[in-house]
């Protein structure tokens, strides 16, 4: 690639898997079959912040991308432990920010991953930067009843075509989205008591009806035909002053860095794009037409081959792997769900903590039983110590917001300069690597 680019854009990665490099792979020809690579007028630049623990992973893992595939990008930040320290030393430094506050927002856990990514895109100019995630590959899904029907999904070109007019641009998933395995209910488990539970434990877009709905697909989300065909997007809505979004075939709009918002999480809990969603009241949300086929189990690496199934196996409650994800995920969704209500709803906050519990608690013994796993008793303990502290994770929200500001400020100038002092960089020569580092510690999925 030559000459000075007029876009340039950000594709961010939080990651800890082992087949990482086999996804960005398949992206980086995605982008190149796009025409992306090829155009003059676009940088492409990837960040990956990674996580050594998450799977026993090396560095190497992530860090050793082919020659090949390094010649179609134009930058490559790499993320770890040692790169951040010595950021936020700099920060410290130069008086932009206390060591204990940037900690805070760089800390453990998905929240922190990604803030370190909008951080290096903020200091790299990027215009837009679009999360992807190490488990979705940009393929697409619908069923026709005989069999499944495949596409492929132009997911950068898409989020590109609309991100000008938006603050944030927000892409659809497909494939094993939900945790939740298919249930043959029983004596044991009744679908009354199943859908007591997910309501408990669930939000506005995780709710029973959408859940009841991939049920019978054997728990596999497919495609809208309607939104691949009609090729159209649209404002997200605001429900309980959240506009929901997901944390990945996500892009958001850099050019003006004051708008830029910090991700959060609660310690050691998910739902880092539920609380951004709260934030986006006055920002303009867009949905837009493009999938990402999420392999949420790990079982469809082939599809980075070109192998393309004919009918997608159903997740099956019998299988020890498949129980122990939809523990992890209950875990995860019950841990952020009492900050959620908080926020979205604090006039109601008691009312709905206590239906939570009794709910969970007329649940929890024919879940423990029917999956024959009494973890499941850990979900109560996990409210509890939630909503005992969740005014604690309210103020850490607020507060990881105003110390937010103070980094960015530092990027906000009148006129962003990133249109036009991104340096000459040749289509022959390999981008730059930088290797930066913070203890990123992936609370289990």
């Amino acid at each position: 690639m030559s000459g000075n680019k007029k876009l340039k854009v950000g594709i961010g990665f939080a990651t800890g898997r082992k087949n990482f490099q086999d996804v960005l792979s398949t992206d980086i020809y995605n982008w190149k079959e796009s025409g992306l690579v090829d155009n003059a007028d676009v940088s492409l630049n990837i960040f990956v912040a990674y996580d050594l623990t998450y799977n026993e992973t090396k560095s190497e893992d992530y860090t050793d991308i082919q020659q090949k595939l390094k010649d179609q990008l134009d930058d490559i930040v790499f993320i770890d432990k040692n790169n951040m320290t010595k950021e936020i030393n700099r920060l410290v430094h130069e008086g932009v920010i206390k060591t204990n506050e940037a900690i805070k927002i760089f800390e453990k856990g998905y929240a922190g991953q990604r803030n370190a990514i909008l951080y290096y895109a903020l200091k790299n100019n990027i215009d837009y930067l679009i999360f992807l995630d190490d488990d979705e590959y940009p393929l697409t899904v619908a069923d026709t009843k005989r069999t499944a029907l495949w596409g492929g999904q132009e997911i950068l070109s898409t989020h590109l075509e609309y991100i000008s007019q938006a603050d944030v641009t927000h892409g659809h998933h497909c494939g094993y989205v939900s945790p939740i395995p298919n249930i043959e209910f029983d004596e044991t488990l009744n679908k009354d008591d199943f859908r007591l539970f997910i309501e408990a434990i669930s939000n506005d877009i995780i709710n029973w009806s959408s859940v009841e709905r991939v049920m019978k697909n054997g728990g596999v989300t497919y495609a809208d035909t309607t939104i691949l065909l009609n090729d159209v997007a649209y404002e997200v809505p605001e429900i309980n002053h959240a506009k929901f979004i997901s944390g990945s075939n996500l892009c958001i709009n850099l050019t003006d860095a004051k708008r830029a918002l910090p991700f959060y999480n609660p310690p050691g809990a998910r739902g880092e794009d539920a609380f951004l969603s709260t934030l986006l009241t006055d920002r303009t949300v867009l949905s837009i037409p493009c999938y990402t086929f999420h392999d949420g189990f790990s079982t469809y690496h082939h599809l980075l081959e070109g192998v393309l199934p004919t009918k997608l196996k159903f997740i099956s409650s019998d299988d020890e792997k498949n129980v122990k994800r939809f523990y992890d995920a209950c875990i995860g969704w019950v841990r952020y769900k009492p900050l959620f209500l908080y926020i979205t709803q604090p006039e109601e906050y008691e009312k709905l903590i206590d239906d939570m519990r009794v709910r969970l608690e007329s649940t929890i013994p024919s879940i423990c039983e029917f999956f024959s796993e009494p973890a499941f008793e850990n979900i109560l303990v996990e409210l509890d110590k939630y909503h005992k502290n969740v005014k604690k994770h309210y103020r850490e929200f607020i507060e990881t917001q105003a110390l937010w500001k103070k980094v960015v400020n530092q990027f906000a100038k009148p006129l962003r300069e990133s249109k036009s002092s991104t340096p000459d960089q040749h289509h022959n020569d390999s981008p730059a690597v930088h290797v930066t580092d913070l203890d990123y510690s992936l609370p289990v999925q």
